[in-house]
């Protein structure tokens, strides 16, 4: 397989660079894509056999308590992961990749074996190698004139993904697949093709001198090198970090809890299950058109604050659609598609373009996979908090009305903090210390 493996990353070595692209895509969409098969099928079901549970005198529902024990494995896993992929040899990563979805499925496995409520704990196990895949995934891509292209590539997938995997949970369990076995085997239909994508990633080739020379060489980051450029640009990346943390848990909660937000609009169970996937499908498709003419952005500073513009677009997108479905101007379906369109234009850039610039516009020798894995850390807390608060806090309130607060709440906010990291950093300015032929 290593000999193969070789042969496949020479062959690309010789090939012009749209037939790479489209190698890297596919291999990197195709290997996350499959990914969540492992993570998202159980939000497909309902669980309403399963009493409400109450945790020091707050009562939570069980799908609620199954979601935040993921999350928490899952951001433990994005905490673990800021030293993990940033010290990460690219020689490993494939083999990491396989580690953590065969824990991950092991973890399905003992979901399914081990009786409820105490079967919560295996979701928390579930989650915690499942953090480390997109830092290990990116890591194929970052540090190359395409990086554009080929992080939207793969943002792709997981915009698609989570609808299609609890589709094909809604299907199975329709077929007659009990619920508590129905993650399992979502995760089983999609292991030979993730083994397979995997196999291709690990044979893209590396950065080139070309790609080195237009975004800096990416190497393994120690702990000081981290420290040092956290603290040379704190305000924007806190900026960054503490929008990214309402993104995320708006997001977050947008995904796990679909399935109940259509309830809400007025479908049944047979339409949401085509929904889950439909309606991502025209948002995946704007995401890439959107996001992809940043490619032509030669010069680093201008792509960083062009991307920041794209993000505010979306974040106020989120809002106008809400205000406009609540008055009646634009239908459920619409108004669904169109925060879904606003929300994934102002988070993709996260997870590929923004940090890839960033580290290119000021030179620093290191990974975007640090950076990513430092928002997306305290990204999951706040998913966390916004599930208690939502049941806890707010229990009178129906899903769909709870969430458009949460809809009007994060583009007011985030709209804000993404202004105010634009001002930070249009007015960095290059130094002969961070000065490179794209500023």
């Amino acid at each position: 397989m290593r000999a193969l493996s070789l042969k496949i990353q020479k062959w690309l070595e010789g090939q012009p660079a749209h037939i790479f692209s489209i190698f890297a895509i596919v291999a990197a969409f195709s290997s996350y894509f499959s990914m969540y098969a492992f993570r998202k099928p159980f939000a497909a079901g309902s669980y309403e056999d399963i009493a409400a549970i109450t945790i020091l005198g707050s009562t939570l529902q069980y799908k609620t308590i199954l979601i935040i024990s993921q999350v928490i494995g899952y951001c433990l896993s994005k905490f673990m992961g800021i030293k993990v992929i940033s010290e990460m040899p690219a020689s490993r990563r494939a083999l990491a990749i396989a580690g953590c979805i065969g824990i991950a499925w092991g973890a399905l496995l003992l979901f399914a074996l081990v009786p409820a409520p105490y079967n919560i704990l295996c979701l928390f196990i579930n989650g915690l190698p499942l953090g480390m895949i997109w830092g290990l995934v990116f890591g194929f891509l970052e540090g190359r004139k395409v990086s554009e292209v080929l992080g939207v590539g793969l943002s792709a997938s997981y915009i698609l993904a989570s609808g299609v995997v609890k589709s094909v949970g809604k299907m199975l369990i329709n077929a007659g697949v009990p619920e508590f076995w129905m993650p399992f085997a979502t995760g089983a239909c999609f292991v030979i093709p993730m083994a397979v994508f995997v196999f291709l990633l690990a044979s893209v080739p590396p950065p080139t001198a070309e790609d080195i020379e237009a975004r800096t060489e990416r190497k393994p980051m120690d702990g000081a090198a981290r420290k040092a450029f956290f603290k040379r640009y704190l305000p924007g990346l806190l900026s960054l970090t503490v929008l990214y943390i309402l993104l995320t848990a708006y997001r977050d909660f947008r995904d796990n809890f679909a399935v109940e937000i259509w309830k809400a609009l007025g479908f049944d169970e047979n339409q949401s299950a085509a929904l889950l996937a439909g309606s991502e499908l025209p948002v995946t498709v704007g995401v890439l058109l959107i996001l992809a003419f940043l490619m032509f952005i030669r010069d680093n500073r201008t792509a960083l604050l062009a991307v920041h513009g794209i993000m505010i677009v979306g974040t106020a997108m989120v809002g106008v659609s809400t205000l406009l479905f609540s008055i009646g101007v634009i239908g459920p379906t619409a108004w669904m598609i169109l925060i879904g369109l606003g929300l994934y234009a102002a988070y993709v850039p996260f997870g590929c373009i923004l940090f890839d610039r960033l580290i290119a516009t000021v030179n620093a020798v290191g990974t975007a996979g640090f950076l990513i894995y430092v928002t997306d850390a305290f990204g999951y807390l706040g998913s966390v908090g916004l599930m208690i608060y939502k049941d806890v806090g707010s229990p009178d309130l129906s899903w769909l009305e709870f969430f458009k607060v949460a809809s009007y709440a994060t583009s007011v906010f985030c709209s804000v903090l993404y202004v105010v990291s634009l001002l930070y950093f249009w007015r960095l300015r290059p130094t002969s210390e961070n000065s490179s032929s794209d500023c």
